[in-house]
């Protein structure tokens, strides 16, 4: 017999923060999506400065692995991946998760900031390292100059992380994400529209918050470099 779905209602939605199962799923995502978003810029723009400004032995071949890296399709790694996870007990955990995301976002973060630091001309190094800054201090990761490509790297990266549905159905079973959290609520002869309808607002409704917030710094990454 097909069940026919309850219609849903402004009440869901205040409902809806009182299932525990969905504010659980949704306080997740954060924290999947913020440390997912973090630790991948942070190693990326390191590594970036790396490869456009200091010179050691093997740069260009380890930046052609980095590009070839970024080929690597998600699904092949899965399987991989989850044997690893419970040998080492990272399988349903969110650390694991933000490891998963942070290795395949590394490559294409990597890529991208090195080719923004290339375009910083090399007189601002010099400049700094005349008034007495470090490497570190003169490097082109400053905010003030790599702020606009930082931003775009991190909006992608977190829409990604956010909106992931097949990493966490492979690598977690209670760490449960809102994509999953939803998605657990289709069934076979019918859905939970009730539940699903809120939950998939809020889950579409904090990207596009993120999004707009950085809006002006995802237009300025887009166009860094274009104009000489």
């Amino acid at each position: 017999m097909l069940v026919t779905p309850s219609e849903a209602t402004l009440e869901n939605y205040r409902d809806i923060f009182a299932d525990e199962a969905i504010t659980s799923a949704l306080l997740t995502t954060v924290w999947i999506s913020v440390g997912s978003t973090i630790l991948p810029i942070v190693v990326a723009a390191l590594a970036a400065y790396a490869f456009a400004w200091m010179d050691f032995p093997g740069r260009d071949w380890l930046f052609v692995g980095v590009i070839a890296m970024i080929v690597v399709p998600i699904q092949m790694a899965l399987i991989p991946i989850f044997s690893l996870y419970d040998r080492v007990h990272l399988f349903d955990t969110i650390p694991g998760l933000i490891l998963f995301h942070t290795a395949f976002g590394l490559p294409l973060a990597i890529f991208l900031l090195r080719n923004f630091f290339v375009g910083i001309p090399a007189e601002l190094l010099e400049a700094a390292r005349i008034d007495g800054a470090s490497s570190c201090g003169s490097s082109p990761a400053d905010p003030a100059l790599s702020w606009p490509a930082i931003a775009s790297l991190a909006i992608f990266q977190f829409l990604w992380t956010w909106n992931d549905l097949i990493v966490a159905l492979s690598l977690a079973r209670s760490t449960q994400p809102i994509t999953v959290a939803i998605f657990t609520q289709l069934r076979q002869f019918g859905a939970n529209i009730d539940v699903i309808a809120p939950a998939a607002f809020l889950s579409l409704a904090i990207p596009l918050v993120v999004f707009f917030a950085f809006q002006r710094y995802f237009v300025q990454g887009l166009l860094a470099g274009s104009v000489k």
